[in-house]
């Protein structure tokens, strides 16, 4: 597979506080990476460095280019949508298409506007008309109609309702994805991507503590429901994490052979948030 994104030794600090300490991350063609952590993990840090909106300590290669250097040549092939969609409140639809059409010389119009036709989105409206998620969907448009190698969203569908993040993650897969593309998503909320990730990155206090591939993570970890007389010999076994509920007790194992665990209760593919869960528990000890 082609590299897109090559980070090596990313560190970042403010004062004396560091909040990325020697990352190492590569992306590739096809993946579609979650990069995933709780508030405060150093998600938006690794970002704005590789699009070079901050300094930093290390070396990130992005389609060749050095973001601390060559920042306006790299945007060519990089798209980015932040947390927050801020669009002038008295900019009309029709004129944020204009514009883009002005200063990007990889937007294609016809693209957005087909985008938007999907939507309840007047060309004449202006910003200050549109729900949240509506404007959510117009930066979308404008954002997945430059054709870019590669996407950057950093918590997009912050604030919007299931049905808004639901056509949002459709629109993505259907008219961005390609295999000679690919997406970097941050989120604290890995239950609404997992269904979409090819590869998942976990960090926590500025370290990676995970970078995997989805379905190596899937062989890795192991969920079972143990019985209640073999709790004490689940236990020997080490679970990074156990959760007991209504009397019925999880243990999340890593990985731990399945000869093992079979005698101790049904065994099930771990969800991403159940490894999450586990993962950062076990980390935070």
């Amino acid at each position: 597979m082609t590299t897109l994104i090559s980070i090596k030794g990313l560190s970042k600090s403010y004062g004396k506080k560091k909040v990325v300490s020697d990352i190492n991350l590569t992306v590739s063609a096809g993946q579609i990476l979650g990069l995933v952590g709780p508030n405060g993990a150093g998600k938006t840090t690794c970002l704005q460095s590789m699009l070079g909106l901050s300094d930093f300590d290390g070396s990130i290669d992005v389609m060749g280019y050095d973001p601390r250097k060559q920042r306006a040549e790299m945007l060519n092939d990089v798209a980015y949508i932040s947390d927050v969609a801020v669009l002038p409140r008295w900019l009309k639809v029709e004129q944020a298409l204009s514009y883009m059409a002005d200063v990007h010389g990889n937007f294609d119009r016809e693209k957005a506007e087909h985008f938007l036709s999907k939507t309840n989105i007047n060309l004449a409206s202006k910003v200050k008309t549109l729900s949240k998620g509506m404007v959510t969907q117009l930066h979308l448009a404008l954002i997945l109609a430059i054709d870019a190698k590669i996407l950057i969203l950093d918590e997009p569908t912050l604030g919007l309702d299931i049905l808004t993040r639901h056509q949002f993650y459709n629109h993505l897969l259907e008219d961005f994805y390609s295999d000679e593309k690919c997406i970097l998503v941050t989120t604290h909320q890995i239950e609404e991507i997992e269904h979409i990730l090819t590869d998942v990155a976990f960090i926590q206090d500025g370290k990676l503590v995970i970078n995997e591939s989805v379905e190596a993570m899937r062989e890795r970890f192991k969920l079972v429901a143990v019985t209640n007389d073999k709790l004490t010999q689940a236990q020997e076994l080490k679970p990074i994490h156990t959760n007991s509920l209504m009397g019925l007790t999880t243990m999340l194992f890593d990985r731990s052979s399945g000869e093992e665990l079979q005698t101790l209760g049904n065994i099930s593919a771990p969800s991403l948030a159940d490894i999450f869960v586990g993962v950062m528990t076990k980390e935070a000890v």
